[in-house]
């Protein structure tokens, strides 16, 4: 059993006395990124995953909201079978400890990937922009991300101010980028840590609670330039150009290969900016510094792909000449 705090006497005083459930075990699952943990119960009705989220510190109403959302899509995601609104706490359908990560190599990521192509195909063509009610993916929000790495990561991990033209330069750039792409439903952290390998109907979707309205390509390059795991640059291509087919001759965009392949780049620096200031942040501030090991590869998209465009060459060369070097220096 887990060591009991507050919240772990409170969740289980739940299950047991207001649910009637007779626990056998209950082992920590995982954490995340965020104040939330999740527990695997196991029970003689069988195994579930209880979500513990401090009402003070976490919204469970996104999540219920956004789960009936999906499942209206037929994205797989855990059905949730009772709710404890008021301190915090969802009973949920267990995926199981397997995520993409876990499982995936040379041998059978085309495989695994194709089931992942697929879920994303169902998110975007089978939830309406119009009606589904989440939030835009807009200019505000796409520029708070971006100050998430001028802040946590340049200004208070490796105390570096870089110039503001330069800078400006580079935030106009990618928001005018992903401004100008069509939108659909976008998971947001569709990547390998959240796609669980499932015996049926794989992948499991799980931490979809901060779904929006979005460009057509974010979640398409949390998948294939995964902060957690990089393949070789010519399987990226090849898988990139077959979902750009696949959305072409279901008419969901309208522009050239090329163009696409541009969003795409353009979309992963943004998001990479963004996560290596989140996991700045969440080793100054939240003491959960295991994250420091996934910012070189992440560093190293950002770096490619600004080598890899003129008006962004510059910025390539301050990270290659200033920023690449601090961060050597502070690991």
């Amino acid at each position: 059993m887990i060591p009991e705090d507050l919240r772990t006497i409170t969740m289980l005083d739940w299950l047991e006395n207001d649910l009637l459930l007779t626990v056998d075990s209950c082992e920590t699952a995982s954490s995340d990124a965020s104040f939330r943990r999740y527990f695997r119960v196991k029970t003689p009705e069988g195994s579930f995953v209880v979500m513990d989220a401090p009402p003070d510190k976490e919204n469970i109403e996104p999540f219920i909201r956004i789960a009936a959302l999906l499942k209206a899509s037929e994205v797989n995601v855990p059905n949730i079978f009772q709710q404890n609104r008021g301190d915090g706490f969802l009973l949920l359908e267990d995926f199981g400890s397997q995520c993409l990560l876990d499982r995936l190599n040379d041998d059978n990521v085309d495989q695994l990937y194709s089931s992942a192509f697929d879920s994303l195909f169902k998110l975007q063509t089978q939830t309406s922009v119009q009606n589904c009610g989440l939030p835009g993916y807009n200019e505000p929000l796409l520029q708070r991300e971006l100050g998430i790495f001028s802040e946590w990561f340049l200004e208070r991990k490796l105390d570096i101010q870089i110039p503001e033209l330069l800078w400006r330069q580079v935030c106009n750039t990618l928001i005018a980028s992903a401004l100008e792409q069509p939108v659909f439903c976008v998971h947001r952290d569709f990547h390998s840590r959240n796609l669980m390998v499932l015996e049926s109907n794989s992948p499991g979707v799980i931490d979809f609670q901060d779904a929006v309205i979005g460009p057509v390509t974010y979640d398409l390059v949390s998948l294939l330039r995964d902060c957690y795991i990089a393949w070789p640059e010519h399987r990226v291509q090849s898988w990139i150009s077959g979902y750009y087919q696949r959305l072409l001759q279901a008419k969901l965009i309208n522009c050239t290969e090329a163009r696409f392949k541009r969003w795409f780049d353009l979309m992963g620096l943004q998001r990479h900016l963004k996560a290596i200031g989140i996991f700045s942040r969440l080793h100054l501030r939240d003491n959960k510094s295991g994250y420091l090991n996934d910012i070189p590869r992440t560093l190293n998209y950002v770096t490619t792909v600004s080598f890899s465009y003129p008006e962004l060459a510059d910025f390539g060369s301050y990270l290659h000449e200033h920023i690449v070097p601090a961060f050597g220096k502070s690991a």
